[in-house]
């Protein structure tokens, strides 16, 4: 049997940008995505601590290093700058199959915390 699985996750990013007029989805820092497994164009999940919305929308690379998580088109209504987000993607595994998730913590900066 499969299921769906929690694969990855961005802890506790702060959004640092919106942008009402782009065609959709979340800008996030390449460095972020790599570290979390997360490829341009996949689906993801973003709960909103601040406020508890929660949507889904699609990954776009932003500069390495930027720091950047922004809320493009709708999106942008569901958070403001400064609000605290938890970006997770999912993934079908078998349930015999080993399925530990990749969790990047960042700080309050949104660069990687070295545990």
């Amino acid at each position: 049997m499969q299921k769906i699985f929690l694969s990855s996750k961005i802890h506790r990013a702060t959004i640092t940008s919106k942008n009402l007029e782009y065609e959709g989805s979340i800008t996030i820092d390449s460095a972020l995505m790599r570290a979390a497994g997360i490829e341009e164009g996949e689906l993801v999940q973003v709960v909103n601590v601040n406020n508890g919305n929660r949507f889904e929308t699609y990954a776009i690379k932003g500069e390495e290093n930027s720091g950047i998580i922004s809320l493009n088109g709708a999106a942008a209504r569901l958070g403001e700058v400064g609000d605290t987000v938890i970006i997770m993607a999912y993934a079908i595994f078998d349930v015999n199959e080993p399925h530990i998730p990749k969790i990047v913590f960042v700080d309050s900066q949104n660069r990687i915390k070295i545990n």
